[in-house]
């Protein structure tokens, strides 16, 4: 069964059941570009912090108008297909918008994460998630990973 599912078919087959055996939901969302060993810490760690892992995942156009015309580097089923592959990612869901707001209103997780670049009153969703009675965490990345050094790297 794929871990990679449009909003639509994660709302109408699994969300149901989450919620109907009390999951606790933990959502974070990211790029995933060119995944590297950070990446990989990051979201094992987000996924101890509940049952369910959920990433969502930025489109092709999100990134792109996040950064710059010459990403993303792997196409969304590449980046989608591959983090399938870690068994700590339970749902892969794509998203179009600049932000995952949408997502994170629809899911209403129980724990929203993201990196610890962000404060967490900066965090998109961060709202909506406390006053729905559920928790925002911040993870802190391992030092010396990241996607654009790889590329710069790559380049020289």
């Amino acid at each position: 069964m794929s871990k990679f599912l449009t909003l639509d078919l994660f709302l109408s087959n699994k969300l149901y059941y989450l919620r109907f055996f009390n999951k606790k939901i933990v959502f974070t969302n990211g790029c995933f570009d060119i995944v590297h060993i950070g990446h990989l810490d990051y979201l094992k760690k987000a996924s101890l912090l509940g049952d369910v892992l959920i990433v969502g995942l930025n489109s092709d156009s999100s990134i792109k108008k996040l950064k710059g015309v010459n990403r993303p580097i792997n196409l969304l089923n590449h980046r989608a297909q591959f983090l399938s592959y870690f068994y700590f990612v339970d749902f892969i869901i794509p998203f179009d918008e600049d932000t995952p707001i949408h997502l994170i209103q629809t899911i209403k997780p129980n724990v929203l994460v993201k990196g610890s670049d962000y404060t967490i009153e900066n965090i998109v969703g961060y709202d909506f998630v406390i006053s729905n009675g559920g928790q925002v965490v911040t993870i802190d990345f391992l030092e010396g990973f990241s996607t654009s050094s790889i590329i710069n790297k790559i380049k020289s």
